[in-house]
């Protein structure tokens, strides 16, 4: 099969919001993403043969822990054949009369170089989210500790930051900057990927809101207050890095 299409891979760890971004980008007229798939938020690691879906390496909050979660040129899983079958198996998913094709799946994140080698000269779009509003709402459907989360946080994107210099076309934008301009950010992000600009429905700024609300709750709760502390002493000066703050935090509206 002869390829002459411009890969686009969506990356962000679970509840970062990229569910929703993926869902606006598809709707562009250039772009295929999967669509009515049957599998958890059409994500493409659900759709495919070659390396585990983050479900077998620990599940959200707990995949990028695993040996072999992360994924880069050097891999033994890279060979003609795997590629074929990688392109294969999401091809059946893809509208190929479309110049764009993308996938999005959370341990996205820790395989740009994987994918990469696998897609030369793909897109590589990252989606970062507050950590207290990204590992809040993990917590709700995992069985992780809260401090085990904000530790998958850090590492996930650490390793991603020491992937980051070896992608030819990497856009990395902040969730709290979408959700506050929503057409501004896609605007920026269509320019990265060389498309024209197309409108999109605002997404709620407010978005972090209910979970910045829970932790400053759970700072002052008699049972939580000792485990949002450690919390805040262990990781803050790290989460820093990343341009958040885990103190002071206000809501949107």
């Amino acid at each position: 099969m002869s390829w002459n299409h411009k890969f686009v891979f969506l990356c962000g760890l679970h509840r970062s919001g990229t569910s929703p971004l993926f869902r606006i980008l598809r709707e562009h007229p250039e772009i295929s993403g999967f669509r009515d798939t049957g599998v958890p938020e059409d994500e493409g690691q659900h759709l495919q043969t070659v390396f585990p879906a983050a479900n077998r390496l620990g599940g959200p909050g707990g995949f990028g822990f695993a040996s072999g979660a992360h994924l880069t040129e050097k891999s033994r899983l890279i060979n003609n054949a795997t590629r074929q079958t990688l392109r294969d198996e999401w091809s059946r998913h893809w509208d190929l009369d479309k110049p764009y094709l993308l996938e999005k799946s959370p341990p996205n994140l820790v395989r740009t170089r994987f994918l990469q080698e696998m897609f030369p000269d793909s897109y590589f779009i990252v989606l970062l989210r507050h950590p207290v509003a990204a590992c809040l709402a993990t917590s709700k459907w995992t069985g992780c500790s809260l401090e085990s989360l904000f530790e998958h946080w850090l590492h996930c994107h650490a390793l991603f930051e020491a992937d980051r210099s070896f992608l030819k076309s990497v856009y990395v934008l902040r969730y709290e900057d979408l959700i506050s301009d929503t057409n501004k950010e896609m605007e920026r992000m269509y320019k990265f990927l060389d498309l024209k600009p197309y409108p999109a429905s605002p997404m709620d700024p407010s978005g972090n809101d209910r979970y910045f609300q829970s932790w400053q709750k759970l700072s002052i709760d008699r049972g939580r207050r000792s485990e949002i502390d450690s919390i805040v002493r262990k990781h803050q000066e790290a989460i820093a890095e990343h341009g958040y703050s885990l103190t002071g935090l206000i809501p949107a509206s």
